[in-house]
């Protein structure tokens, strides 16, 4: 499906690239031609990790130390980006923070460090990098991660929810306005993959893991490759008609938990025949 050089002569910032989801996006990126800058703050891992890809794909990675929190340090990172490749054709957001927890239990700093990251992080380097191609005349695409929960809430984990839904809203906003640019926006909305960093943090046990895999119809976690393809026909060329959309990715966990007697999955089928024989008896 995805032919050789599908993203060819692309350079793409993808933030939080050096680990779990945002890793396997930029080996995919880098699989179908594109160059790539990863982001985060720890640059001794970003250089390990561009390293080990650069030498398992043959492809061209600049590892750069961000906090995206900082809408100083993110001017610096596209200007490393444009002095080294020439421009920049996409971004990725996908730096993130998250936890769960009672929201009762929360200070004032915990909410702060997760919309920091989230959506002050997203808007900065969407913002910076959108007045970019602006004033220069050229058109380019934003893909943010965003979750599930974005257009619903979900308790316990509530600032990240109140983040990655004002990401979403920021996609569609700009989506509408700077069409006119030749520019697109457009997010995704993963259901659950696991990954070495989030994983522990949102299902630190067994049973919670099961509690997430039970709510899945197709009955199992999503694979890093099956959201990395999908990022990557996002970003390319085949997808210029898509702009404003949040894209799901979650075996259809959204959907099962939107349907409210969904909850029947627990009847057992002698109930069923139960119920059958009752209803039948009545007519």
């Amino acid at each position: 499906m995805f032919r050789d050089g599908l993203l060819a002569d692309k350079v793409v910032v993808v933030t939080g690239g050096g680990s779990g989801l945002g890793r396997s996006m930029v080996e995919r990126f880098l699989q179908l031609g594109a160059r790539v800058a990863i982001a985060s703050r720890r640059l001794e891992r970003l250089e390990r990790e561009a390293a080990a890809l650069e030498e398992a794909t043959g492809g061209e990675v600049l590892p750069f130390a961000l906090d995206v929190r900082d809408p100083e340090a993110v001017k610096a990172l596209f200007d490393a980006v444009e002095a080294r490749f020439g421009g920049i054709d996409a971004l990725v957001n996908n730096a993130a923070g998250n936890f769960i927890s009672p929201t009762e239990r929360l200070t004032p700093g915990a909410f702060d460090a997760v919309l920091g990251i989230v959506l002050h992080g997203s808007v900065y380097c969407t913002l910076e990098l959108g007045r970019r191609w602006i004033a220069a005349g050229r058109s380019g695409t934003v893909l943010s991660i965003a979750t599930t929960y974005a257009e619903t809430g979900s308790g316990y984990v509530v600032p990240s929810a109140v983040a990655k839904a004002g990401v979403v809203s920021l996609t569609r906003s700009l989506a509408g306005e700077w069409g006119k640019y030749g520019i697109r926006l457009n997010a995704i909305a993963p259901g659950p993959f696991p990954t070495e960093g989030a994983w522990s943090r949102l299902m630190p046990t067994p049973e919670i893991q099961k509690l997430f895999e039970d709510r899945i119809p197709l009955g199992r976690v999503g694979r890093h490759e099956e959201l990395a393809n999908l990022a990557s026909f996002l970003l390319s060329d085949e997808a210029s008609f898509i702009t404003g959309d949040l894209v799901y990715i979650d075996g259809g966990e959204h959907s099962y938990g939107a349907g409210e007697f969904n909850v029947l999955d627990a009847v057992p089928p002698e109930v069923w025949d139960a119920l059958e024989a009752q209803r039948k008896g009545r007519g």
